[in-house]
């Protein structure tokens, strides 16, 4: 399991009766890649920006577009669809660009679009089942249900720092 740093609720932490469960909600940011919901740790989230032109690598794996000048950082660009193999992506007035903000380094990840801030509680959390070779569940935190939606919970500093990501050559948390 993913241990956050979360900051407590001082809503539920002051006047939390004795014997309640004082486990703390946590927030993640929602997004789409094709039919499906996921969620990243809100923390991680810099900022929301419309997917603009990036400047390609030369070698590049395909899943990095490219770089993008942000305010004097130069951010690499990360096609979800493209590295999680969820087709032939496309790119309109919808798609954002997520820029997360990791152990000091910036980077963006491409997503369909971005739907809200959701709230989930420990117990909302579920283990991900092992999915075999669609997805590595390394990378997963779990699956999170509110009412009649399933997010998957992405943990997003182990998948952006995996040799297969090819970004970061060691990160430390």
């Amino acid at each position: 399991m993913h241990a956050t740093t979360s900051k407590p609720n001082p809503a539920t932490a002051a006047g939390t009766p004795a014997g309640a469960s004082t486990a703390r909600a946590l927030e993640f940011l929602a997004f789409t890649l094709g039919q499906e919901e996921y969620g990243i740790d809100i923390q991680k989230v810099q900022e929301l920006r419309g997917y603009d032109t990036v400047t390609r690598i030369a070698n590049a794996p395909e899943h990095i577009k490219g770089v993008v000048n942000l305010r004097g950082i130069i951010v690499p660009i990360i096609d979800m669809r493209i590295k999680f193999n969820l087709g032939t992506p496309t790119y309109d007035q919808f798609t954002v660009v997520i820029i997360l903000n990791m152990a000091s380094r910036v980077m963006g990840m491409v997503v369909d679009s971005v739907s809200d801030v959701i709230t989930l509680t420990p117990d909302q959390i579920k283990p991900a089942p092992e999915m075999g070779s669609v997805l590595d569940t390394d990378y997963l935190i779990g699956l999170g249900t509110l009412d009649d939606r399933m997010l998957i919970l992405v943990d997003i500093d182990k998948l952006m720092s995996s040799p297969e990501m090819g970004l970061i050559k060691e990160m430390t948390f």
